[in-house]
């Protein structure tokens, strides 16, 4: 792997927003977040990868932001950010480390868990004073440009009325993987959930929406590959905007945003409706003894809940190391636009937000009036969508029944288990 520096590309200045990776046609315009950074370089992968840097000049509002004519969709790419690596003060900036796109809408590649993914030597985890300066570029996933244009022909959102509603939570790879009638290369799949079969089946049962567990880009955990395992369920997620790329039938870089595009046009074709569980609360980066693969260090302390007076740990009400800074208008944004992005160019029709007391945890306290809440009610967007709120995190309270705004219904697990358990013959 090599690196070349402002290669043979024209850099123009671009737009701070949308934020991410945005494709028009002729080129694409790159835009990310950071409060925190001194200088940020956008990285080119080819497929060797070999590496362009670009200096981005332009910042307006923290957004540092260019457009660069001819980068078509397939185009791989990555953030490197210059800034303070201070962890006692909450900053960990480390331009060593080659980090993706909080906003990328596809993803390349897999995280190897290979040491240079830490900031840390892992070898000697007692002492946060220790660095380690390898180069990431190999080991992590890589961000990746799509095409946006999408024919979705004439399709309508089902829209069915709370009281008619049946949802059936199903995993994209469970539902389809030993199915006899999907055939064999779509087991597994987007393109296999939309199967015929599928649908036949969820249609006899009289099902009127699917709800199916994550399909943000999640990372496999590094005691489970070392295990040979995988992670199946995917509460672990890093890419907010995109969908998983190991569910897609279609290999290639940024195959998976037009099959599950698909996916939901068959469904709504049959009236059903398209439900995301979604994990909001915090990322795969995990505690402060996790990798370095993203917001970690584009703005830590922007984008993770501290601990007040030790800005070295991260809060934690969700049990898995960290929680997101919701109190913080950046996340928040991240948040909202992640929802009506899955809206609006996913078709989408309403999320199950997993614990999603965290999201209402201003101070310590779960408040119905949270910022959170705010936004979602004044949304045009997010709040015509069916929101339901798994009503509980780890934090002090527990659950939280009856604590969400008129907008938001709640998931009833224990009623959930019971009806499956008699209907199972329990």
């Amino acid at each position: 792997m090599s690196s070349t520096y402002e290669h043979s590309f024209q850099v123009w200045p671009g737009e701070a927003y949308p934020l991410g990776s945005t494709y028009d046609g002729a080129g694409t315009n790159f835009a990310l977040f950071s409060d925190v950074a001194e200088r940020v370089e956008l990285c080119l992968l080819d497929r060797e990868d070999n590496e362009t840097r670009i200096n981005i000049e332009e910042v307006d509002a923290h957004i540092w932001h260019c457009y660069i004519p001819g980068i078509q969709p397939g185009q791989r790419y990555g953030y490197r950010v210059y800034g303070p690596y201070d962890p006692a003060n909450g900053h960990r900036c480390d331009p060593n480390k080659l980090l993706v796109d909080p906003y990328a809408k596809a993803f390349d590649g897999e995280f190897d868990g290979h040491p240079s993914l830490f900031s840390y030597d892992i070898t000697d985890p007692g002492n946060p004073e220790g660095r380690n300066t390898e180069d990431s570029l190999g080991h992590t996933m890589k961000s990746v440009v799509i095409n946006p244009f999408f024919d979705w022909a004439n399709d309508r959102a089902p829209r069915t009325p709370y009281h008619e509603t049946v949802i059936y939570e199903a995993h994209v790879k469970g539902m389809t993987m030993t199915h006899p009638d999907v055939p064999d290369n779509l087991r597994g799949t987007y393109a296999g959930l939309a199967h015929p079969a599928i649908i036949s089946y969820l249609k006899d049962l009289g099902i009127t929406a699917i709800e199916l567990m994550p399909v943000h880009q999640f990372l496999q955990d590094d005691r489970l590959r070392e295990l040979g395992l995988r992670n199946y369920w995917g509460y672990n997620s890093f890419g907010f905007f995109a969908p998983h790329q190991e569910y897609a039938a279609a290999r290639k870089p940024g195959g998976a945003v037009a099959e599950f595009k698909n996916m939901v046009r068959a469904f709504h074709e049959a009236g059903i409706e398209v439900i995301l569980d979604v994990v909001y609360n915090h990322t795969a980066e995990g505690n402060h003894m996790g990798p370095t693969i993203a917001f970690r260090g584009i703005d830590n302390a922007a984008y993770y809940r501290l601990v007040d007076g030790d800005k070295y740990h991260y809060m934690d009400y969700t049990g898995t190391g960290n929680s997101l800074n919701v109190r913080d208008p950046h996340t928040l944004q991240l948040i909202m636009d992640s929802l009506r992005y899955w809206v609006q160019e996913m078709h989408v029709d309403g999320f199950r937000f997993d614990l999603a007391s965290t999201l209402a945890r201003e101070l310590h306290d779960v408040d119905r009036l949270a910022a959170f809440f705010d936004l979602v009610q004044q949304d045009p967007v997010v709040s015509q969508v069916k929101l339901i709120a798994e009503p509980w995190d780890v934090g002090e309270g527990g659950y939280q029944v009856g604590n969400f705004p008129p907008l938001w219904t709640e998931w009833n697990g224990k009623y959930r288990d019971t009806v499956r358990d008699f209907w199972r013959g329990e």
